[in-house]
């Protein structure tokens, strides 16, 4: 159903910022700037929403309910003290930057600025996203409502109760893809190895994934049971998961992914 959303400034429109203002004009959006140096980024979106290389080449009548900021956390502490102004406590700033804490938001922005922190992840470019999110103190119920529809725009939203809470989510759900992205590439290049054509084994292995994906989501059934269920016993596919499912092969490999991803999204704090 279409719905209006209040006037928005999208700081950033790479992939994940593009993806979700295509999703907001889709839910019908009163009214977009955004700020975007790199102009082919946001060719795409000529004619449907304002687009400006500086935060000074925002038009000077504009007040955005929120601002979402889709920038690399690097670059925060130099690009975020020109938006100050609009960090009154009125409007809220929604950061999808993976790492930046809502205290170093806060020392750029100001300590009157309302602060959520989420974590989309790709699949949100087809609606399929999944966003974990966190309403800094301050943040009214009214503003954690809009950040929550303007997140469910792309897909699934959930909120956690402690704001560390979204690093180990950054490691598992903003990074998930790729680890998704990666079964698909180390399969094809197996069924290659085992003397497949490689247009049938790119196919297969992308249907695999995806498939298997379709059915895990519309299953009320534990993923270790789905697991099960293929596995005949003294089958092919026992034989392969006791490969995989050594303690130092997959289940040790991705803990150890986990971690090092989760301890690299609060070194990335500021």
């Amino acid at each position: 159903m279409t719905e209006t959303l209040p006037d928005l400034l999208l700081i950033g429109c790479g992939k994940m910022g593009g993806a979700m203002l295509s999703g907001w004009l889709e839910r019908g959006l009163s009214r977009a700037v955004v700020v975007e140096p790199h102009a082919p980024a946001a060719a795409a979106f000529a004619g449907r929403a304002t687009i400006v290389a500086d935060a000074a080449s925002i038009p000077a009548d504009f007040r955005p309910a929120a601002v979402i900021l889709a920038i690399k956390p690097q670059e925060a502490p130099a690009t975020l003290p020109a938006f100050a102004r609009f960090a009154t406590g009125d409007t809220l700033f929604v950061s999808i930057m993976a790492g930046r804490s809502v205290a170093s938001m806060r020392a750029a922005l100001g300590d009157q600025a309302a602060v959520v922190r989420a974590m989309p992840n790709t699949p949100a470019a087809v609606r399929q996203g999944f966003t974990a999110a966190f309403a800094a103190p301050g943040v009214t119920a009214a503003q954690q409502a809009l950040a929550d529809a303007l997140l469910q725009a792309v897909g699934e939203v959930a909120w956690v109760t402690e704001e560390d809470q979204i690093n180990p989510v950054t490691a598992v759900s903003g990074g998930g893809p790729a680890y998704v992205f990666l079964l698909a590439e180390v399969m094809e290049k197996a069924a290659i190895e085992q003397g497949l054509p490689a247009d049938l084994a790119r196919r297969m292995a992308r249907a695999t994934v995806a498939g298997s994906g379709a059915l895990l989501a519309a299953s009320s059934q534990d993923a270790a049971d789905l697991r099960i269920a293929v596995t005949s016993p003294k089958g092919t596919t026992e034989r392969a998961l006791a490969v995989l499912m050594q303690p130092d092969a997959w289940p040790a490999a991705m803990s150890k992914a986990i971690q090092a991803a989760t301890d690299r999204a609060r070194e990335l704090a500021g």
